[in-house]
């Protein structure tokens, strides 16, 4: 079952570099990843972190090979069928910390 925070490896569209699989963080509420709809909001997970407010650490915790950052400032929406190589989730702290993060990348108050 598909859930807020769960982190995915996804390959990439045919024709693109296909060793450049990136990990992705389902963003979209949890009514949604139980709909019908077959798409979800996805936050990438990038290895260079910049700093900014919109980004959160996660690592070996979630799945991931090494320290890296979601990247709130550049959401996508990714079919469900794509996500099938489940690597980790966040744990409840970090969820926050990504809800923290998008209002920023929104400019949600």
């Amino acid at each position: 079952m598909l859930a807020r925070g769960q982190v995915y490896l996804v390959s990439p569209p045919p024709g693109r570099d296909s060793k450049r699989s990136r990990a992705l963080v389902v963003v979209s509420r949890q009514t949604l990843c139980d709909s019908r709809a077959d798409k979800v909001v996805c936050a990438p997970v990038n290895s260079a972190a910049h700093g900014l407010s919109s980004e959160v650490t996660v690592g070996a915790a979630e799945g991931l090979k090494h320290e890296s950052v979601i990247n709130c400032d550049q959401l996508a929406l990714v079919p469900k069928a794509t996500l099938t190589h489940y690597l980790g989730a966040l744990s409840a702290p970090k969820l926050r910390a990504v809800r923290d993060a998008l209002r920023i990348a929104l400019a949600v108050e």
